[in-house]
């Protein structure tokens, strides 16, 4: 992750900020800002200085900082009961599970199975397909992220890890389509798609579809490159599963809870999965919250079968509090509809930044979450930087680092740099934002 974390000198801090390992990063000489509050869609450090979110930390705090709602319910929670067994019912993980099927893409309902964060809940929805099935393969696609547990590792489609782990066995790779910087030698759309569901039918017949218990999808992708399919691929990933009896599983751990203006991907694009993967905005992070919703065709197989899958934490009922909280907020406040509001404000406003910039060749995305791909060569369209770069690279973390300067946070991956701004921000904050962007790019292309 090209995450700029050098900030503003912090020599004097005391040697117990030196014993914590900070993610994604070589500790010797870090250097980041020490953060110590947070209101709204800035966060403050301990020199006064007050960055823009713009990305919304990891694209995880949709409400921004401090929803007094939020707050208050994990308060009102905290003083009542903290945990609880998850053998036992609970009436906050009840009322929870109602709020999901009011929000469901599903007209037959859900059953919702909690998790901690989105790396834990990955791993279990390809748990619960296995259990499903009784099948021992996973397809997953190149460009994917799923998080840094070992098997969301093993599920991740890039060479993000330099552990020494192996794969775990089952999992198998494809390509998906990428109409930008397409695998499969073509620039148009229709082509794209035809070719990508083509391929992965080779891949399946080779892999023996019966052998396939699911199909894992981001169904647009995140920090992997913010790549959105063309018409027709999802529909035919679907009707591919239905084909094989293979559950398809969306990993909505950053598209889900209205980050691409509507409550889940699947209801946006309109192409539905069997089980989804949540975090992140489930409770706007305030607590960590995640899990796997499940339809409940798939679900009702465990009235009779025995669900082998929990945690110690699932269904934490302070984290479950968050998201009930949130959840209440985003519907109250119409904030999946003012992620559609902000999709305009970014088309317009990241349009003109490609206009004005050769060094962005490429500009995607659904709802408040975008992506700018970063070029040294419009026309050929070479990447600003590889994909394979190992520990990030000069220009990137020279953008990253003057938006620092200008007291904005955002970060991304390779060459595509993310904005993804929490849904309460106003434009004219994106405003100042879209001008930090503005300057960076411009010092990016003087160095290049």
């Amino acid at each position: 992750m090209d995450l700029q974390i050098h900030g503003q000198a912090n020599a004097s801090l005391p040697a117990a900020y030196r014993q914590v390992l900070v993610s994604w990063s070589i500790q010797g000489g870090l250097n980041p800002p020490v953060i110590t509050h947070a209101k709204g869609c800035h966060f403050h450090d301990t020199n006064g200085k007050a960055y823009l979110d713009m990305t919304s930390g990891y694209v995880a705090v949709p409400l921004g900082h401090g929803h007094p709602k939020v707050v208050r319910a994990i308060q009102q929670q905290a003083e009542r009961l903290c945990w609880v067994a998850s053998s036992y019912f609970n009436d906050v993980r009840a009322e929870y599970a109602e709020l999901l099927n009011r929000i469901s893409p599903w007209s037959e309902g859900l059953r919702v199975h909690f998790a901690s964060g989105g790396g834990e809940a990955n791993d279990d929805a390809v748990k619960i397909a296995r259990l499903v099935t009784r099948r021992p393969k996973v397809l997953t696609a190149y460009r994917s992220y799923h998080g840094s547990t070992i098997g969301g590792s093993a599920l991740t489609g890039v060479d993000r890890w330099r552990d020494p782990l192996p794969n775990l066995p089952g999992m198998v790779k494809f390509f998906t389509p990428y109409p930008y910087r397409s695998p499969f030698h073509t620039r148009e759309p229709a082509e794209e798609s035809r070719r990508a569901l083509q391929h992965l039918e080779q891949v399946l017949s080779h892999e023996g579809a019966h052998n396939v218990a699911a199909i894992v999808l981001e169904p647009m992708t995140g920090s992997s490159g913010m790549v959105i399919y063309p018409e027709g691929y999802l529909q035919g990933v679907r009707a591919l599963c239905d084909r094989h009896g293979i559950l398809l599983v969306y990993d909505e751990v950053m598209t889900g809870f209205g980050r691409t203006g509507a409550a889940f991907a699947a209801t946006r694009l309109g192409v539905l999965p069997d089980l989804m993967s949540f975090a992140k905005g489930a409770s706007s992070s305030y607590t960590p919250l995640g899990g796997v919703l499940v339809r409940e065709g798939v679900a009702s197989h465990f009235d009779t079968e025995l669900f082998d899958v929990g945690h110690t934490h699932a269904g934490h009922v302070l984290a479950v509090a968050g998201g009930v909280a949130a959840l209440r907020v985003y519907l109250e406040e119409g904030l999946f509809e003012r992620a559609l509001e902000i999709e305009g404000w970014l088309r317009e406003g990241l349009g003109e930044l490609q206009r004005r910039h050769p060094v962005v060749g490429d500009v995607r995305g659904l709802g408040a979450h975008f992506g700018l791909e970063l070029v040294k060569d419009r026309e050929t369209r070479e990447p600003l930087v590889e994909w394979h770069h190992p520990g990030g690279s000069a220009p990137m973390k020279l953008f990253y680092g003057e938006l620092m300067k200008r007291g904005v946070h955002a970060y991304g991956r390779y060459n595509v740099a993310m904005v993804s701004p929490p849904f309460v921000i106003t434009r004219e904050e994106l405003s100042q934002g879209l001008e930090a962007f503005d300057a960076a790019l411009s010092v990016v292309e003087a160095a290049l």
